[in-house]
């Protein structure tokens, strides 16, 4: 197997222990004689004075909620584009972040490497049902065979890191050194029976495109990826060859930020191993949106969720996270580990990419609220997205079909209409608009709430023959043809409810057959529900977070005004536990204690309220004397490197 290039370096290098003292040397070294940063992106005209300064506000206001060290953003929508730079790059020596800083880009690798192994297979150098033995010899056959189409989706069992000595490396590794360390590892699941997020599965990929292209990985990546997407400054990452725009890494202890701990990413070189600036994530993003660097065809691969063996969507294609959310189809890939923590998102319907990077480890929760702003201020009016709050178990239940009927299906028809997708066959949309109705038939499922919302949350897979999305985009398609292409791309700021009355009413207007219309007590559902989300609305939250508010306790008694007697209203449990964190951390106990109070009794069905009340409770009550005191807890052994998919959050997943 042929060397990387990282291979010939090392031979020229000092010893790796000694990598992080040479690398500050040289920050030292050139923080006096700080080069300009010259943008590698074409000329692109920019979004109007209100855009950019509504998204640099909410940039700062997000930065403002805790302790940061640097962050990089860029944006692109429809041609026009916006970057900036936010914090410090390094902090001892005040060097400032911007869109030309470069971070470590961590499991955004895989996307390139996908890219890599489905340009091979697209010259017929390798097959994506080929046997990942043929290609890299040194991983020895296993009890069930392994393909290369199962390693892209990592359906292919390969184990992730098992423990500290697996993934904290601090040696540099050539390819046949990475993969020693798991080749003789079993698989922990059958190839395609299970999803299992693995960087080593990604690994083999990379041995793969040696073997097939008779190139190092790194060469590869240079001039088939790097190079024709206007990538000027992506690269294997190596503390030897940094430049001195490269950010230094920060950890986050005690709300203190300390220096990251040294890890050697040659040991993941294709499944986190590279670095790159926001300015080369949006080239490639744009790159993949236009087909520069795969086919369109093998585009749609890359963007279709694969399944298991037993019909579940896994939510992953080919080197990319991809699942509809808020009507929106979204294709993603997150990154962390030491030194970074970075986003890459898509949305192939509405030509946007978004790309965020950050030189503090662990930070991926909020880059993905800094992306849900950024995304809602683009697309949706500026209106801040909240899932719907439902005291009746029938009641969330018919919403929580109404609401993936929305999200897959105005999803899945914008991709296919507006982006290299394809629709599962309709089949017989009568017998499936029926089956919706039954679905959603309230004294069905009062029969059992808890095993309505399984049947209802697995709607959308293809073992339910794809049911969900069949229907909603049959309703897309027929609000398009009604309402037209432009009310259509309003929908997501309007949301599930408006979607949902917006088709019967459009219905009514060209006379759909009866099957077509749903049943009646469906009906009055949807418009009982909308009625109350609109009367629940309070004004000064439209466009602000209730924490981002500067005195909460004011709006308090509008808030609960609002949503008094109503049988759906926002959800306010996130930004209301933000805010009894903010008072905890200032020490306003009893304030905390209140807001968290509140949340359980505007939301009783969150089980997040209730665990942080009665956590907070707990604390509050003294021990009886005559217990002894405790022993500190044992930490359980924690995966420092937690390498991010970019899939949603279990708990975000259920309500989308």
């Amino acid at each position: 197997m042929k060397k990387t290039l990282l291979t010939a370096l090392l031979l020229l290098s000092v010893p790796a222990q000694a990598a992080p003292r040479a690398a500050l040397r040289v920050a030292r070294a050139s923080a006096a004689a700080e080069p300009a940063t010259e943008s590698i992106l074409p000329p692109a005209p920019p979004f109007s004075e209100d855009i950019q300064r509504a998204l640099d506000e909410l940039v700062r206001a997000e930065l403002a909620r805790g302790p940061h060290a640097g962050l990089s953003v860029g944006v692109l929508h429809e041609g026009k584009r916006w970057t900036r730079g936010y914090g410090w790059r390094d902090l001892a020596h005040r060097l400032p972040a911007t869109p030309r800083t470069t971070y470590r880009m961590a499991s955004i690798t895989k996307s390139f490497t996908a890219v890599a192994v489905l340009q091979l297979a697209q010259e017929g150098k390798l097959g994506l049902d080929a046997e990942i033995q043929s290609l890299v010899p040194d991983f020895p056959p296993k009890e069930w065979p392994v393909t290369v189409r199962e390693l892209l989706g990592h359906l292919g069992g390969v184990p992730n890191y098992d423990g500290p000595e697996s993934s904290n490396n601090v040696r540099h590794l050539d390819t046949a050194g990475a993969l020693a360390l798991f080749v003789q590892k079993p698989l922990v699941a059958e190839p395609g029976t299970k999803f299992v997020y693995t960087t080593w599965g990604y690994n083999l990929l990379g041995a793969a495109v040696e073997t097939a292209s008779g190139q190092g990985y790194g060469d590869y990546l240079r001039e088939h990826v790097f190079e024709p997407a206007g990538m000027r400054h992506a690269a294997l990452d190596d503390y030897r060859t940094r430049d001195r725009q490269h950010a230094v890494g920060y950890r986050l202890e005690k709300r203190q930020l300390l220096p990251s701990q040294y890890l050697d990413v040659s040991s993941r070189f294709a499944g986190g191993g590279t670095r790159a600036s926001v300015e080369d994530l949006l080239a490639f993003g744009q790159a993949m949106l236009q087909h520069q660097l795969v086919t369109a065809d093998t585009t749609r691969l890359m963007q279709t969720s694969m399944s298991t063996r037993d019909g579940q969507l896994t939510d992953y294609g080919m080197g990319f996270a991809t699942y509809p959310l808020r009507g929106h189809y979204t294709v993603t890939h997150a990154g962390g580990q030491p030194e970074t923590s970075t986003l890459l998102v898509l949305l192939p319907a509405e030509d946007v990419v978004l790309a965020l990077a950050t030189n503090l480890e662990n930070d991926a929760k909020r880059l993905r609220r800094v992306s849900s702003r950024i995304l809602e201020t683009l697309l949706e009016d500026g209106q801040v997205r909240r899932e719907a709050a439902l005291a009746d178990p029938v009641d969330a239940v018919v919403h929580e079909g109404l609401a993936r009927l929305f999200t897959y299906g105005l999803a899945y028809h914008q991709w296919a209409t507006h982006g290299p997708g394809v629709l599962p066959e309709p089949g017989e949309l009568a017998a499936a608009f029926t089956q919706v109705s039954t679905l959603l038939d309230r004294a069905r499922i009062s029969e059992n709430p808890q095993e309505a919302m399984a049947r209802v949350r697995e709607g959308h897979h293809p073992l339910a023959g794809s049911l969900l999305i069949r229907v909603g985009a049959h309703m897309a398609r027929t609000l398009e043809q009604v309402e037209g292409a432009q009310a259509l791309r309003d929908q997501p700021r309007r949301g599930p409810l408006a979607f949902f009355n917006a088709y019967v009413a459009a219905c009514e207007q060209v006379n759909c057959p009866a099957p077509l219309r749903f049943g009646e007590s469906l009906r009055e559902d949807a418009r009982r529900y909308e009625q109350d989300w609109r009367r629940s609305q309070v004004p000064e939250l439209l466009r602000v977070r209730l924490d981002e508010v500067a005195r909460p306790e004011t709006l308090w008694p509008t808030l609960e005004a609002a949503t008094a007697g109503v049988s759906t209203h926002p959800d306010y449990v996130e930004e209301m536990l933000q805010i009894a964190t903010l008072q905890g951390r200032l020490g306003r106990r009893e304030q905390q204690r209140r807001w968290l109070e509140r949340a359980v009794a505007l939301h009783p069905r969150s089980d997040e309220a209730r665990q942080a009340l009665a956590k907070l409770v707990g604390q509050d009550k003294p021990a009886p004397r005559s217990t002894p005191p405790r022993a500190p807890p044992v930490a359980a052994p924690v995966d420092p490197v937690p390498d991010n998919a970019g899939r949603l959050p279990r708990r975000a997943a259920q309500q989308e």
